[in-house]
């Protein structure tokens, strides 16, 4: 799990960077409009439109905004309409690698995902090639000192949660796909400050990278996630931390 947990970390540094770009409140959008289609307007009834309301509102998009976005999905007003697609492939050293695009130009979309994995190290597989050694799971974040750990266990495990993790600066929080609702809605009740909620992907087994093949992936990861249509990028590659810290110096320099 330990490669999921260190990815999200460099997307949450790199959140402010693709807000200034425009490019975050793009997917947040598309994220919207796609969940109220999919599960209807109402967030407290559609568990993933209620998870892409809160991450936009953790993004300070303004709430006109968000309701415009919804009443798109649900037809109130007219507007792109949205597919949600994933794609797998490889990256260095044959990393899997999982993709979750929102497209309106399916063509369009896996034409330039490919090209994107040819010119960076990987090539675009078949449909099911990777998705099995992933796990669909929830995940949740608190802030480390905003909880007690005694407090916390006690509240996910009761709830259903399989597993919790102490970082640096956060409790993590895994749940199975289908408690991850009730779990996150014990932690409001209980009054525990939530930092993140969402369904992710964790793969079931990881390679480990290190040197040069680290940084290649994860520049590999930042082009893909730079990318307009892409909603989220999973791999199963463990990453030290200090390479992580390496390639956010250079990008940042």
């Amino acid at each position: 799990m330990s490669g999921h947990s260190k990815w999200s970390t460099i997307k949450h540094k790199k959140a402010a960077q693709d807000a200034k770009r425009g490019r975050l409140f793009t997917k947040l959008i598309k994220e919207l409009t796609v969940s109220a289609r999919l599960g209807g307007g109402d967030p407290e009834g559609n568990p993933r439109l209620r998870s892409a309301v809160a991450a936009a509102k953790g993004a300070n998009m303004p709430a006109d905004n968000i309701k415009r976005a919804i009443q798109k999905g649900t037809g109130e007003l007219p507007g792109v309409t949205f597919e949600s697609v994933s794609y797998e492939g490889f990256g260095p050293a044959g990393v899997a690698i999982f993709i979750e695009v929102l497209t309106d130009n399916k063509n369009r979309t896996v034409a330039e995902i490919r090209h994107l994995l040819s010119k960076h190290g990987g090539n675009l597989g078949e449909s099911g090639s990777v998705n099995w050694m992933f796990e669909r799971k929830g995940y949740i974040t608190v802030p480390s000192g905003k909880a007690s750990e005694e407090q916390l266990l006690e509240t996910v495990l009761e709830a259903g949660a399989e597993d919790l993790q102490l970082t640096d600066s956060a409790f993590e929080v895994y749940t199975p796909f289908e408690e991850f609702e009730k779990v996150r809605h014990a932690m409001e009740e209980a009054g525990i400050e939530i930092e993140s909620a969402e369904l992710t992907m964790i793969p079931t087994t990881a390679i480990h990278l290190e040197g040069r093949e680290a940084e290649r992936m994860l520049h590999l990861m930042e082009v893909l996630e730079d990318h307009e249509d892409v909603k989220d990028v999973y791999i199963n590659a463990e990453i030290p931390n200090d390479s992580f810290c390496q390639s956010l110096v250079k990008r940042q320099g």
